[in-house]
């Protein structure tokens, strides 16, 4: 079985959260959510994603698309 490697980093100060799945080439893409970026490959797969103001989305449920 391959083993994920999963990396997550958070800025306290600017209140910012980063998980990312895979070390690829992507891009950042919006999401129905303001605060909610989905970072995807080439092919539209989702690699990771990042919250702005995280802290206010306590309580709150946040649903990715897992790749379009």
């Amino acid at each position: 079985m391959e083993r994920k490697h999963v990396s997550v980093w958070y800025d306290a100060e600017g209140d910012f959260l980063e998980v990312m799945f895979e070390r690829k080439e992507g891009y950042f893409r919006e999401t129905a959510d303001d605060q909610v970026m989905e970072k995807v490959d080439a092919e539209g797969n989702l690699i990771g994603f990042s919250v702005l103001k995280v802290s206010a989305l306590k309580n709150r449920l946040i649903d990715l698309s897992l790749g379009s």
